[in-house]
């Protein structure tokens, strides 16, 4: 009895301790990087699609390892190749800016495509940008397909897409122009915080455009975007405290407010003067 408890105790403890791909994402979690990619490569080498993603990460970020964007790149797209939308939308996004190989938008664009097929909202967005703002290298420029493409992230709650997509309604530039649909998708963007919805919701009050005029309205979505450091809204807050409209006019807030503006546009904020 004893020599049988004795042979299971030495099996124990000679048993190998294998890779563990979520040992190594709560390695990576706490900072403790040198343990993550002690998990993370073997697995990734052996082809585990999830530990390739977190290894291009690391790499890109140099955490673990130095930063090597060409060592991000080849992990991304094993990765990418083997479905991973995560790892598909950060290859784009390296394919685009030429971070880790020659710069290739056509190329960018495919994987943002691929990510944005399965759904992934923030491909979605970024391959509506592409649409909208690429000089034509990437994609031939189309303010419907951007549109398209905004809609399926924004519907997913996406809210810079939101954003995005009320700006289109606003100008009528890939979609009918239509005020209120614009407030409202404006309306769904800035309850998540996004400034630039916040700014332009603000705006749409202040001229009674899709929405009531509303001074006081106005004032609430500047006053959130300002406080977030929007230039347009730090100017537009200036010149309703200039008016007195849904204020009480306060000359010295105007001015604090419209010399934040001319700070942030400068570039000479001092806050940003680290």
């Amino acid at each position: 009895m004893l020599q049988t408890k004795t042979v299971v105790l030495c099996f124990a403890l000679c048993v190998p301790a294998f890779p563990d791909l979520a040992a190594g994402q709560q390695a990576y979690n706490r900072g403790d990087y040198a343990t993550a990619i002690n998990e993370l490569l073997p697995l990734a080498k052996q082809g585990d699609a999830r530990a390739q993603f977190n290894l291009g990460l690391m790499y890109a970020q140099g955490k673990g390892v130095p930063q090597d964007y060409a060592g991000a790149v080849r992990w991304y797209r094993k990765a990418a190749e083997q479905g991973i939308v995560d790892a598909q939308v950060n290859i784009g996004r390296m394919y685009y800016l030429g971070q880790g190989m020659p710069k290739n938008p056509v190329e960018g664009a495919r994987w943002y495509r691929k990510a944005a097929e399965q759904g992934n909202a923030f491909a979605q967005y970024l391959l509506g940008g592409l649409y909208l703002y690429d000089s034509g290298e990437a994609v031939p420029k189309n303010s419907i397909e951007a549109a398209r493409w905004y809609r399926k992230a924004a519907e997913q709650g996406n809210a810079d897409a939101q954003a995005s997509l009320g700006r289109l309604y606003d100008s009528g530039e890939g979609v009918p122009q239509a005020s209120a649909e614009a407030a409202r998708w404006y309306r769904k963007a800035a309850e998540q915080g996004n400034d630039l919805a916040q700014a332009c919701l603000g705006f749409m009050y202040s001229q009674g455009k899709g929405v009531p005029q509303d001074y006081g309205e106005a004032v609430r979505w500047y006053r959130k975007a300002a406080e977030h450091g929007n230039a347009i809204a730090q100017a537009n807050l200036g010149l309703q405290y200039c008016n007195g409209q849904g204020v009480p006019q306060d000359y010295v807030h105007a001015h604090m407010w419209l010399n934040l503006a001319a700070s942030r546009a400068s570039g000479d904020d001092p806050k940003e003067l680290r």
